[in-house]
C-alpha cells in the first residue's frame, strides 16, 4: 500500500478557505477541458461546500456546461422536493448561480434504495473523475461511508444506514429540527469509487471539524477514521480555516 502526503493550506476564514479551493478546482478544469474538451466532477453537498462552489460558479473563462457533474451521496426517504436532499441543495446553492445548462446526474433516490444505488453505479460508469470536491464529517466520514468504513469496496454506490454521529451533525447544522428527524439511510458512493479521481480538493472549515482534520492527517489509512484513506490518492489538496486547523501545520494563505 503507497501512501501519499495530503497538502494542507490553512486560510484565515471560510470565505478565504474557499476562495482558494474553488480556484484550485476551477484551475483543474480548465486544465481537464483544453486537453479533452469535456470533463468529469464529483460533487459534496454541505454547507462546508458553499464558498468553494460559489467560487467555482464565478470562475472566469471556465465552460462548466463542457462538464458532467455527479454527487456522492443522498437521503432515502425524503420527498422528492425537500430542501434537504443534497440534489436539491445542489440546485440551490450552485446550479442555480451558473450561467448556462449544465449536466448532473443525480441520485435517483426516488427508486428502492438499492435500485437507486446500483443504478447510480451504472450512471457513473468506470471512468475517473478529473475533479472530486469533498469535505470531511465530524466523525471524519467521506460522503456517507461513516466509521467503521470500507476502504476497499469494490461497489460503486451502496445503501447505508447512517451512524448517531452523521445523523447528530445534520441537525446541529440546522438542517433537520431534531437527530429523530433525520433520515436512517441514504445512499452513498464507495470510498474507493471516490478516489477513482485524477485530483481530489477537500474543503473542512469550522472547529467542529477540527478533531476530524487532526486524525485524518495524523493517522495512517484505517477505516476507523475514513479521511485517512485520502492518503492513497497521489493528488489531494486539503483546505481549512483557521478554526478547523490543526496546530501550525500548512502553508497559510
Amino acid at each position: 500500500m503507497t501512501l501519499h502526503p495530503i497538502h494542507l493550506h490553512v486560510h484565515g476564514t471560510p470565505e478565504e478557505m474557499g476562495a482558494a479551493a474553488g480556484a484550485r478546482a476551477a484551475q483543474l478544469l480548465r486544465e481537464a477541458l483544453a486537453a479533452k474538451g469535456s470533463a468529469r466532477v464529483m460533487l459534496a453537498a454541505a454547507p462546508s461546500q458553499a464558498h468553494t462552489l460559489r467560487t467555482l460558479a464565478a470562475a472566469q473563462d471556465l465552460d462548466l456546461g463542457a462538464v458532467t457533474f455527479f454527487h456522492m451521496d443522498d437521503y432515502v426517504g425524503l420527498p422528492l422536493d425537500a430542501p434537504q436532499a443534497f440534489g436539491n441543495w445542489l440546485d440551490a446553492n450552485f446550479f442555480s448561480l451558473l450561467p448556462g445548462p449544465t449536466t448532473f446526474h443525480r441520485i435517483p433516490v426516488d427508486q428502492a434504495a438499492d435500485d437507486a444505488a446500483a443504478g447510480y453505479a451504472r450512471t457513473m460508469g468506470t471512468e475517473p473523475f478529473d475533479v472530486l470536491l469533498c469535505g470531511l464529517g465530524v466523525n471524519a466520514h467521506l460522503a456517507f461511508n461513516d466509521p467503521p468504513a470500507d476502504l476497499t469496496d469494490a461497489r460503486a454506490a451502496r445503501v447505508v444506514e447512517l451512524d448517531v454521529v452523521s445523523r447528530r451533525q445534520q441537525a446541529d447544522e440546522g438542517h433537520f429540527p431534531t437527530v429523530e428527524d433525520v433520515p436512517e439511510r441514504a445512499v452513498t458512493v464507495t470510498i474507493p469509487r471516490l478516489l477513482h479521481s485524477a485530483h481530489v480538493v477537500c474543503s473542512v472549515p469550522g472547529a467542529e471539524k477540527r478533531t476530524a482534520v487532526s486524525r485524518t492527517l495524523a493517522l495512517d489509512p484505517t477505516p476507523e477514521v475514513p479521511g485517512t484513506a485520502l492518503k492513497l490518492h497521489p493528488d489531494v489538496h486539503l483546505y481549512v480555516d483557521a478554526a478547523a486547523a490543526p496546530g501550525e501545520e500548512g502553508d497559510r494563505g
